[in-house]
């Protein structure tokens, strides 16, 4: 008799499991991930001390599937190589993109957009030295995406040029 309620409970169990898995639903994304590339996808940009590669770029985005409204800030991603052309050694800092129209004005970013310009590097290069990294953390206003505004990105190259000078004094006390 024990073995006979043992078995009822554990098919009731399994019965009750069952039915409550058959009552869960599953919902559909309501958002979708959007790549595309700009045009052109590659640059090239000689400066006084500096030429600077960029590859592979383009925007990323999420978007609502039914309205198609970007949903959050898009992220611009790419490869940057940096050659230093100087004759001294340049350590650079950070690499800070802006947006500007046709006109050549800025593109500014609304509120409620997340900022990242910048995208850091801490880099030394010597001379004819080449350093690279990756565009990946860097956003794009929406308005340069959505009403296909952009018309160009402005590099600026954040660096300290060396060599630094550093200076040693020796202070002779002593403690007694």
């Amino acid at each position: 008799m024990p073995i006979k309620k043992i078995l009822i409970i554990l098919t009731l169990s399994l019965a009750i499991g069952f039915l409550g898995c058959a009552e869960r639903k599953v919902e559909a994304p309501t958002h979708e991930q959007i790549t595309k590339n700009l045009v052109p996808p590659k640059a090239e940009i000689a400066g006084q001390n500096f030429l600077v590669e960029l590859s592979e770029l383009e925007v990323v985005m999420d978007v609502d599937i039914a309205s198609k409204e970007i949903v959050e800030t898009p992220s611009l991603r790419g490869h940057i190589k940096i050659t230093n052309k100087s004759k001294d050694i340049l350590d650079i800092q950070a690499v800070t993109l802006e947006y500007m129209d046709e006109a050549g004005k800025p593109i500014p970013f609304q509120s409620g957009e997340r900022i990242s310009k910048v995208s850091l590097f801490f880099s030394p290069i010597k001379p004819e030295e080449i350093t690279e990294g990756s565009l990946d953390n860097v956003t794009i206003p929406r308005m340069a995406i959505k009403e296909k505004a952009l018309g160009k990105i402005e590099i600026n190259l954040v660096y300290v040029p060396s060599p630094l000078k550093r200076e040693t004094l020796t202070l002779s006390e002593k403690v007694e």
